[in-house]
């Protein structure tokens, strides 16, 4: 079976760099906001002519150990955010302009597990928040 490439995640879109990450979080230039049991922080870049095939829009996922003991939690909390992302990606890569980029750090908050369904919504309500703004 042979699988759309816009329902996938593709690890471009994945936010590795340790570089990208300390700008995302110490640059001064991101912003953030947050409904609970997430928390996002998120910077618009642009795309120098190196990086043309930056995506849109970047991922990056975090829920601190401090919240949840066992790995296996916090990696259902993260499947839970890549999924409720990967549905939703186009309400913010729609408003990017062609020589931007979007970055987005989602940060859990709580210390228990929530239906997929609620962190969907939360996922939805934060990237409409940050559409609005661009």
């Amino acid at each position: 079976m042979v699988e759309n490439l816009s329902h996938r995640l593709p690890k471009q879109e994945r936010v590795c760099s340790k570089k990208l990450i300390d700008r995302l979080f110490n640059g001064g230039h991101s912003h953030t906001m947050s409904a609970f049991p997430l928390r996002v922080v998120y910077m618009t870049m642009t795309k120098d002519e190196g990086d043309a095939s930056l995506p849109p829009t970047q991922l990056l996922v975090s829920v601190p150990k401090k919240h949840f003991k066992r790995a296996v939690k916090r990696n259902r909390v993260k499947r839970q955010v890549r999924e409720a992302y990967r549905l939703q990606r186009q309400i913010v890569s729609l408003k990017v302009k062609d020589k931007q980029s979007v970055v987005m750090a989602f940060i859990w908050l709580d210390d228990k597990l929530w239906p997929t369904e609620t962190v969907k919504q939360k996922v939805g309500n934060l990237m409409q928040r940050i559409s609005e703004k661009l």
